[in-house]
């Protein structure tokens, strides 16, 4: 119904002008009264449209919805100028016995093949067509563009979840290694931690599925895997969590900060047999996010890092979620440093 609507609209459109055309013509020829004139355009118009209709129907449905097929290019063509001449003389046809003598009531007409009504009626179906086409075309190319959009976005969204969803083993895997080492002192707190780890799961499980959360609730997440992991360790690791936020309820992309925190406990209190602190420094201000955490590391070899699977995930997000972000891994001699800093307005609108 939307189709056969524009199409309705665009042949009245086509007639209104045509109308406007041949009324001026006709009253300047002939002299007639206004409302003569109008009645004798419309039923020329109207008469006219036929051979504009044929043609610019065929070429639509049947030439050019085949002339991408191969072998097709040159036959169309063919047909093409066939459907031309013919509507050029049945225009003509029309013209010399229906419109001249009926219509208008003109006792002599010009010859048939007279080439200056060839020319007429070539320009006149010509434009009706012409346009039609352009703008089926121009509809086409449209369209297609959208569903190539459409294509690369669905594309993205399913790595985006991929990625997601590959935190979510990873940070159990890790999980779980520290409640069975809490398992087996016969940990007191061990219960504590399965519930923590519980809480958490039912936020991935449930919040991490949006493309956004409120970067309040991330925060809140952060902290509870902070207590979790902070059981563990009881006091050799020090653990501080600054944050200055000026909006919480502003949209972020959830498990997006997780693998950085989740890193510093994995490869430097985890891997340290001393004292060792991770300190954590987020602000969020006019929409900016910087997040800077750094954690000691027992291993002084600045040359042996290399990206694991969480830090290149996480990347991963960032390029699919923001256009302008910035984020720089240092390591150095006795400390691992990362400092992240997004744009939150910037989204790339997967």
């Amino acid at each position: 119904m939307k189709r056969v609507l524009l199409h309705l609209i665009f042949w009245l459109v086509y007639l209104f002008q045509d109308i406007l055309l041949l009324y001026f013509l006709n009253t300047t020829r002939f002299r007639l009264p206004p409302g003569t004139g109008l009645v004798l355009a419309i039923e020329n118009a109207l008469v006219i449209l036929i051979p504009k209709l044929l043609l610019t129907y065929f070429i639509l449905y049947v030439i050019l919805d085949r002339i991408g097929k191969v072998g097709i290019q040159k036959k169309g063509l063919i047909y093409s100028m066939i459907a031309l001449i013919v509507s050029l003389l049945l225009y003509r046809g029309l013209v010399i016995y229906v419109v001249d003598p009926v219509i208008n009531g003109m006792a002599e007409t010009w010859p048939f093949f007279y080439p200056l009504g060839f020319l007429v009626a070539l320009m006149d179906i010509g434009f009706a067509s012409g346009v039609a086409i352009v703008i089926k075309q121009v509809r086409l190319q449209l369209s297609g563009k959208e569903k190539e959009r459409n294509l690369i976005r669905e594309k993205l969204e399913s790595e985006l979840r991929f990625l997601r969803n590959q935190t979510h083993p990873h940070f159990l895997f890790n999980t779980l290694n520290n409640i069975y080492a809490l398992a087996r002192k016969k940990s007191d707190e061990t219960p504590e931690v399965i519930m923590k780890l519980s809480k958490l799961l039912r936020f991935m499980l449930y919040e991490t599925s949006k493309p956004t959360i409120k970067i309040g609730e991330e925060i809140k997440m952060l902290d509870d895997y902070i207590e979790l992991e902070r059981i563990r360790y009881d006091g050799r690791l020090t653990i501080n969590f600054l944050r200055e936020i000026d909006n919480e309820n502003e949209l972020f992309s959830p498990l997006l900060l997780l693998p950085f925190v989740e890193n510093a406990f994995k490869h430097g209190a985890s891997e340290s047999r001393f004292t060792s602190y991770i300190h954590i420094d987020m602000k969020l201000k006019s929409s900016i996010l910087n997040f800077n955490i750094e954690n000691t590391k027992e291993n002084n070899d600045i040359n042996e890092f290399k990206e694991n699977i969480g830090l290149k995930n996480v990347k991963r997000q960032l390029e699919l979620m923001y256009k302008e972000y910035d984020v720089v891994v240092k390591n150095e001699m006795s400390l691992f440093k990362v400092c992240l800093t997004i744009n939150l307005k910037s989204n790339a609108q997967v």
